[in-house]
């Protein structure tokens, strides 16, 4: 499974964004698919998380009620809608699609990765 994130760019406070991720090579229908990010200087963390079908998601705290993940199986494509954008969202953000089909917070559980996409906020 390759992915490929997209939809990143430089907003303003309050502003929105959509990321896409989507597979190419097989699908990635019957796995659960996470967004994390990463600050500079900090680790990679839990953002949101979707079932195979996408009855189940989750949130960190920070996102929750701002952030909606999304998927459309016949277009290979999750996405990630950001809206209220604040400064501390400001990060590299990357899909992965773990081997589960449950939606799971831990890094652990990813196994295919995409490249990332910049998101940044400013004040």
């Amino acid at each position: 499974v390759q992915l490929q994130a997209s939809g990143g760019g430089l907003v303003q406070t309050g502003d929105s964004l959509r990321l896409s991720c989507r597979s190419s090579g097989r699908t990635f229908s019957n796995n659960a698919v996470g967004w994390f990010r990463q600050a500079p200087g900090k680790e990679r963390v839990f953002v949101a998380s979707i079932s195979w079908r996408g009855g189940t998601t989750s949130y960190e705290d920070s996102v929750k009620g701002r952030f909606t993940v999304s998927r459309d199986n016949a277009k290979n494509t999750v996405y990630l809608q950001m809206n209220s954008l604040k400064p501390e969202d400001t990060a590299v953000y990357y899909c992965a699609a773990a081997l589960r089909s449950w939606a799971t917070s831990d890094v652990q559980e990813y196994r295919y990765w995409g490249q990332g996409t910049q998101v940044t906020v400013s004040s």
